[in-house]
């Protein structure tokens, strides 16, 4: 088959709007009638609604047509998921998940001691957040390759945010306390929103608000370790680009030759390890272990060269035991009581987003589901308890659950061995620890962070939508040039008004049909293929109507009309159509719109006429409009071809009975005319 020429279709477009009126007279097509939905109480009206905003999964379904004793068995697992796998449990899976524990373990030590630093707490509190956190999530949580304890992120914003009240160096306790409890009200805000099924909120932090946010994080997260790097000791507070660089470059003199070189080649280390990694996936195990071999190597130069005499610091002596409990350090009341409240918030929804990102990503390559409600009750109660055995918020790490799926963990007992591991590191092992150099820890989070900046994800939304792009670059900035709860802010502000944009500007378009057929498409969209036809405006609104675009497509509509007017002493449009199968909801604004929609159009000697409302909308739309001409069944019509085709027919009946009318008044006035003549001869 050849294909047409563009002057042939542009001359079909051109000849089959003459001909398109022609053609729907000529079809001969069956009008479906437009039934109303069926009766609905308003309670079970509610129902149905609250089950799809709070129940979408329907978890009570594996509960029906079940024996109590089964129900039974249904509830434990669902409400500890370590029941489901642990009674079919092998040695085999067992051997799996020992060699997974083990290496996460490896990385989890030094992460876990850097982390804390970065959240400017005590290394050892690292530690003990990579004990108790992630043997309860391996009772409580889902996923079976998500890796538990402290990241980098989270501990930025919680160190940043209470230090802007609270001195870490003049007020260690207090600094301490307000961390513990900014944790207790994480977990407490996390655990809510699963236990009320409000998971829906941590959705407006948009995929392009992650990784502007992130990659900005990982820069700041970067320049901070420059004081650990550089071995400067009296460097910013502050979390932004330019006092950083300002202080690295103000404090020169500060800058030890020892500790840049030593930070140099363990830095250039790591990340060749992780490029190894990358590149043979197989290979896991190079990039999980550099962390732990590079502590050990320079453990073992700072004690053997006594290098702590030589300008290099070292993280000094480690409490050994397992966690102390803090519930007594909790702070409820006082004056830091909001700033922890705002942390926690702020903390608990950066964690929960990362860890429900994280254990989806492992479980889609799984091909397993993990429940999202359940993830943030797991999270929120590890982060309860956790805040009354001396850990600082945690969830699942990006990094270690990466390494954790690679080295082949079968389920959530891998986080069972990590926290064994981390046990007896803290029962035996902390003394090793007391000549590790602060600069491998600076090296251990560079090269952690350094993942978060997601270039090709960035170039993707770059080329797929230039305004998802905006608010990554708002986020990036944000978080670089203000502080990083700001930036963060920007970034959720912005995605919000994108949506309120969507909302208060639907998308409406005008139909026209491709001719032969009964089918209507957007006319820009299929500009060769499509054209008008003559006496109709067809319109298709594409999103819910309410109160905050109800003024907007009123006026769109209205612009439409006139458009088509322009230069026309009468009106050569009869019909507008609105196409409303995109319209899912109404409320009682929207349904204004068409009451005054056709007032306006009858003056200009205008129909309205709608097509294929569905049921809600319809239902409304009748108690509103009972009785009138707009919603009676012959008035409504299931798809745009059998409104067009039917009204067509009136069309040209209505056209036949003008000429018909006008040829009899024709005849009367020639008829009239002798009757004068004779008249005036005989007078």
């Amino acid at each position: 088959m050849e294909t047409p020429t563009n002057e042939n279709n542009n001359n079909n477009g051109a000849n089959s709007t003459s001909h398109n009126m022609h053609h729907f007279m000529e079809m001969g097509m069956d009008v479906h009638k437009v039934v109303p939905p069926p009766y609905r109480s308003t309670f079970q009206k509610l129902k149905t609604k609250l089950k799809e905003t709070f129940f979408p999964d329907d978890p009570l379904h594996q509960f029906k047509g079940q024996t109590s004793k089964k129900k039974w068995i249904l509830g434990a697992q669902y409400v500890f998921p370590i029941l489901e796998w642990g009674p079919t449990y092998s040695f085999k899976l067992f051997k799996s998940d020992i060699v997974s524990g083990l290496t996460i373990a490896s990385l989890a030590i030094p992460q876990g001691i850097s982390y804390a630093k970065l959240a400017n707490l005590p290394p050892i509190v690292g530690l003990y957040s990579s004990f108790v956190p992630p043997l309860l999530y391996a009772v409580l949580g889902s996923s079976r390759d998500l890796a538990v304890g402290p990241v980098s992120i989270a501990s930025l914003i919680m160190g940043s945010m209470l230090m802007q009240e609270v001195s870490p160096s003049n007020e260690p306790v207090l600094f301490l306390q307000l961390a513990f409890t900014s944790t207790f009200f994480a977990g407490i805000f996390q655990a809510s929103l699963g236990f009320l099924r409000l998971g829906f909120i941590i959705d407006f932090l948009s995929k392009a608000t992650l990784i502007g946010f992130m990659a900005g994080a990982a820069v700041i997260v970067s320049l901070q370790q420059l004081k650990s790097l550089l071995g400067i000791t009296n460097f910013t507070k502050k979390m932004a680009l330019i006092p950083v660089l300002t202080s690295v470059f103000k404090e020169r003199k500060e800058w030890s030759w020892q500790t840049i070189l030593m930070g140099c080649c363990f830095l250039v280390l790591l990340l060749l390890s992780r490029h190894i990694s990358m590149k043979k996936p197989k290979l896991f195990w190079v990039s999980a272990g550099a962390p732990l071999v590079s502590v050990i190597l320079s453990t073992l130069i700072m004690f053997a060269v006594k290098a702590n005499n030589h300008g290099i610091s070292v993280i000094g002596e480690l409490q050994k035991g397992l966690n102390p409990p803090s519930y007594n350090m909790l702070q409820f009341k006082g004056t830091h009581l909001g700033l922890a409240i705002k942390t926690g918030i702020t903390t608990g929804i950066i964690s929960l987003t990362e860890g429900i990102a994280v254990g989806r990503t492992f479980a889609a390559l799984k091909d397993y589901r993990v429940d999202g409600n359940k993830e943030m009750i797991a999270i929120g109660i590890m982060n309860i308890v956790g805040s009354t055995t001396s850990c600082y918020i945690t969830t699942g790490s990006f990094s270690r659950s990466a390494v954790n799926h690679n080295a082949g963990a079968k389920t959530a007992l891998s986080n069972i061995v990590m926290s064994v591991a981390v046990m007896v590191t803290l029962l035996f092992l902390m003394p090793l620890f007391q000549y590790t150099p602060n600069v491998i820890l600076g090296a251990i989070i560079v090269t952690a962070v350094i993942g978060l900046i997601d270039v090709p994800a960035a170039y993707h939304i770059w080329k797929v939508d230039k305004y998802d792009f905006l608010v990554l670059v708002c986020a990036f900035f944000g978080v670089i040039f203000i502080s990083v709860q700001e930036g963060l802010a920007i970034a959720v502000g912005i995605s919000v008004f994108k949506i309120m944009l969507q909302v208060t500007r639907p998308r409406t378009v005008i139909l026209g049909n491709i001719p032969g057929t009964d089918i209507f498409r957007d006319l820009q969209h299929y500009k060769e293929s499509t054209a008008t036809v003559p006496g109709f405006l067809i319109i298709s609104i594409e999103a819910a109507i309410n109160f905050a675009n109800t003024t907007y497509l009123n006026e769109r509509i209205l612009r439409w009309v006139e458009e088509e007017d322009e230069g026309k002493t009468l009106s050569s449009v009869r019909y507008v159509i609105i196409d409303m199968t995109a319209v899912s909801t109404i409320d009682t604004t929207g349904i204004t719109l068409f009451g005054d929609l056709r007032k306006s159009l009858l003056k200009r000697g205008v129909e309205l006429v709608l097509v294929n409302p569905l049921s809600e909308v319809m239902e409304k739309l009748q108690k509103a409009y009972a009785g009138e001409e707009m919603m009676k069944p012959e008035a409504l019509y299931l798809t745009v071809g059998e409104a067009v085709a039917s009204l067509s027919i009136s069309m040209k009946n209505q056209a036949s009975n003008i000429y018909k009318e006008g040829w009899q008044k024709q005849q009367q006035q020639q008829q009239e005319k002798p009757n004068v003549n004779e008249s005036s001869q005989s007078e």
